[in-house]
C-alpha cells in the first residue's frame, strides 16, 4: 500500500520508518526542507534508539522515501497519516491550528477516497471539523488512530503494540485501514472518531492525574515518616491497580504531552459548561511540585549566588535528545538567575539551548560533580543507577544529594556523611 506519512518530527519519522519495514511503500512529507534533506541522508531529527538504522534501511530497500514538495508525495497513496507532533507552549496550550492548517492545504491535492488518518494530539471533534470543512469533488475518509509514541522505545510500541486505537468517520474506509495495520497488528479497537480522540484525551488525563496524585501522597510521606516507595509498591501489587500503574513518586510531568490533554479537556468543560474539578487540579498541583528540587536546594544552599550545583540528566526523559519544555533545563536556568555556578551532564545531549548556554557541559556525570555543593539527578538514565556513589562523593564540595525520582543505587541514602533527599523519602537527612 503507498502511504503519505505528512509531519516527520519524533511520532512522523518513527511511522514512516515503521511503515516502510512492514512492507509499505512509504513517503514522508514535511515542509521543513532542511528536515527531509537530514531524513534522505539517513539522520533522524531526534535520538531515538534504532531509528537511524531503520531509515537508513528503509532507503536502502527502497521502500521509504522523503519529500518536501506535497504533489509528488501525496500522489497515488490510500493514506495520508497526519503525524505532526502539535506544538505546546509553556503553558501546556497547543496550538491546534498549525496541524489543521497544514492538512487543509494538502485536502486538495489527495486522490479520491484517499484516508486522512490523524495521529497528532488534536481536541476532539478535529476529525469532523476537518470533514466537514473539505468541500472539494472528490470524496475523502477521515479517521483518528491516537498516537502511541514512546520516548525511548517507540520502535518496539509501534512494531508491537498493545492494541491499536481507530476511530472512523466512514465504515467505508474500515477496509483500508484494516490492511494498513494488517502487517503490524490484528488487535484493532474500533470505534467512532470522536471516541477515538476522547480515549487519547482520556488516557493522558488518568496518567497525568496517576503522576500527580503519586506525588501528592509522596509530600504526606515525607511529612509522616511513611516511605512513598513502599507505598507505591503496597499500590502495584493492588490487582485492581497493577504493577505498571503511574505512581512512582519523582519529578513532575514534563514535555507537555499529557497535561496538552488536561488542557484539551478543561476548554471542552468550559465549552459545554461542565464542571470537572478533579482534571482542574492536576496542572496547578503537578506546577507546585515542578519546585520540589529547587526547595531542597535552597534548603541545603541558602546562598546560591557561587554555590557550584551538578545536575546529571537534561532531556525530560531517557532514551531522548528532547530538551523541549525539560524540567532539568527550566532548573538550570532557575539556578543560573540565582548565580550558581552549574555544571551539567547528560548522554544525549551535545550542545545546549541558548537559554542555559552559560552552564558547563561536562564529558562524564564524574567530571560535573566533582568540587560540587549539590548533585541533582534530574532524568533517569540508566548510566546513573550503577554509578560508584562512593568515589562520587570524595570529589564534592559537600555531598548534598537531591535524587527526586531515586535513579541512584538503593545504597546511596546510606553512605557516610551524605545529605539524602528523594520525593517521599522517609527520611531526608
Amino acid at each position: 500500500m503507498k502511504v503519505c506519512v505528512y509531519g516527520l518530527w519524533h511520532l512522523g519519522s518513527v511511522t514512516a520508518a515503521c511503515l516502510a519495514e512492514a512492507g509499505h511503500e512509504v513517503r514522508g512529507l514535511d515542509p521543513d526542507a532542511g528536515r527531509v534533506e537530514a531524513l534522505r541522508a539517513g539522520r533522524p531529527p531526534v535520538e531515538e534508539p534504532g531509528l537511524a538504522t531503520l531509515i537508513d534501511a528503509g532507503l536502502r530497500q527502497g521502500g521509504l522515501s522523503f519529500f518536501a514538495e506535497a504533489a509528488a508525495a501525496v500522489a497515488g497513496c490510500a493514506v495520508l497519516w497526519i503525524t505532526f507532533d502539535t506544538p505546546v507552549d509553556d503553558d501546556d496550550e497547543a496550538d491546534v491550528q498549525y496541524v489543521i492548517d497544514r492538512v487543509r492545504q494538502i485536502l486538495p491535492l489527495l486522490d479520491e477516497n484517499t484516508v486522512v488518518l490523524v495521529s497528532s494530539q488534536l481536541p476532539v471533534g478535529s476529525c469532523t471539523q476537518l470533514a466537514q470543512a473539505w468541500d472539494g469533488p472528490r470524496r475523502l475518509g477521515f479517521a483518528c488512530s491516537p498516537e502511541n509514541l514512546r520516548l525511548g522505545g517507540a520502535l518496539q510500541a509501534f512494531r508491537n503494540p498493545e492494541r491499536v486505537v481507530i476511530g472512523l468517520r466512514d465504515e467505508r474506509d474500515r477496509a483500508t485501514l484494516a490492511a494498513l495495520f494488517a502487517p503490524i497488528t490484528t488487535r484493532i479497537l474500533w470505534m467512532s472518531a470522536e471516541s477515538a480522540e476522547m480515549s487519547k484525551h482520556a488516557l493522558n488525563a488518568f496518567l497525568a492525574t496517576s503522576a500527580t496524585f503519586a506525588n501528592e501522597i509522596a509530600v504526606l510521606c515525607e511529612k509522616s515518616g511513611a516511605d512513598a516507595k513502599d507505598v507505591e509498591r503496597a499500590l502495584k501489587s493492588e490487582p485492581r491497580i497493577g504493577p505498571r500503574a503511574y505512581l512512582a513518586p519523582g519529578v513532575a510531568i514534563a514535555g507537555g504531552t499529557l497535561l496538552r490533554d488536561i488542557g484539551f479537556l478543561g476548554r471542552l468543560a468550559a465549552q459545554s459548561s461542565s464542571t470537572t474539578p478533579l482534571l482542574a487540579a492536576v496542572r496547578p498541583s503537578n506546577l507546585h511540585h515542578r519546585s520540589w528540587p529547587r526547595r531542597r536546594l535552597e534548603q541545603v544552599l541558602p546562598e546560591l549566588a557561587g554555590s557550584a550545583v551538578a545536575v546529571w540528566g537534561l532531556t525530560y526523559k531517557p532514551g531522548t535528545d528532547t530538551l523541549r519544555r525539560s524540567g532539568a533545563v527550566e532548573l538550570c536556568r532557575w539556578l543560573l538567575e540565582r548565580g550558581a555556578l552549574v555544571r551539567a551532564y547528560d548522554p544525549a545531549v551535545r550542545e545546549l539551548p541558548q537559554e542555559i548556554s552559560q552552564v558547563r557541559l561536562c564529558a562524564t556525570p564524574e567530571d560535573a560533580a566533582r568540587g560540587a555543593d549539590a548533585l541533582v539527578v534530574m532524568t533517569a538514565w540508566p548510566r546513573f543507577t550503577a554509578i560508584a556513589m562512593e568515589g562520587v562523593l570524595q570529589t564534592m564540595k559537600t555531598p548534598n544529594v537531591i535524587d527526586p525520582a531515586r535513579v541512584l543505587p538503593p545504597t546511596t541514602a546510606a553512605l557516610d556523611g551524605i545529605r539524602y533527599f528523594a520525593v517521599g523519602a522517609a527520611q531526608a537527612r
